[in-house]
């Protein structure tokens, strides 16, 4: 699986982020626009959401939560310092997918049974979308909490965040991770489908093998 976080420090504008994004074959975006006003990212969703409709395609804010019912999207994605995914949840309904940015075995526990769809663990790297007081984790890092998850038997799925380049996809997978949370390598690139189409090829062996097993 592959998630897009749109990212407002690209020379392409996030509605042709996000166009790209699903003309190369994504499907899960995650409109991320930290210092656009509500109407401004009201805009974006209103030209994109569309497209996501027509492919199947899942549409999430970041954090914010009264917007995602307001413009009835898939659901939201959800810093720790955010509102509280049991609000979330009573706020978006059953249906709406939630995710959770997750840093330590702890933060996992933490929202293991509020009914999170997802946690994203990271980062794997320094990025302009990680604060910077939150420790970065490394492969071993995020390896680490793939392994305790297992241990303590808790089944949320998880997908690695946080500067993940093309390069890094085979590791982090090999891992157990469920998917790939991509922001800079994707929304920066000379061509965005290009990106897009070479990291799904990236994925697709380690889905197949999932479903196989």
């Amino acid at each position: 699986m592959l998630q897009f976080i749109t990212n407002d420090k690209s020379s392409v504008s996030v509605v042709d982020q996000i166009k790209g994004f699903i003309s190369g074959g994504g499907r899960w975006v995650q409109v991320r626009m930290d210092n656009a006003s509500d109407e401004e990212i009201s805009k974006v969703v209103e030209e994109v959401k569309p497209l996501c409709t027509e492919v199947q395609g899942f549409l999430l804010l970041h954090n914010r939560v009264e917007l995602a019912k307001t413009l009835d999207v898939g659901g939201v994605h959800l810093e720790k310092s955010g509102v509280l995914p049991s609000k979330a949840r009573l706020e978006l309904g059953p249906a709406a997918v939630i995710g959770v940015s997750v840093n330590t075995i702890d933060d996992i526990k933490a929202v293991r049974s509020l009914d999170v769809d997802y946690v994203a663990m990271g980062p794997l790297r320094e990025g302009y979308l990680f604060d910077s007081s939150t420790p970065v984790l490394g492969f071993d890092g995020i390896k680490m909490l793939v392994d305790e998850m297992q241990s303590l038997e808790i089944n949320i799925a998880h997908v690695a965040a946080g500067g993940i380049s093309k390069e890094d996809a085979v590791e982090l997978l090999k891992m157990g991770v469920n998917g790939l949370a991509v922001s800079d390598a994707i929304a920066c690139a000379a061509d965005v489908k290009k990106e897009t189409e070479e990291f799904l090829k990236i994925i697709k062996p380690f889905e197949k093998f999932k479903d196989e097993a």
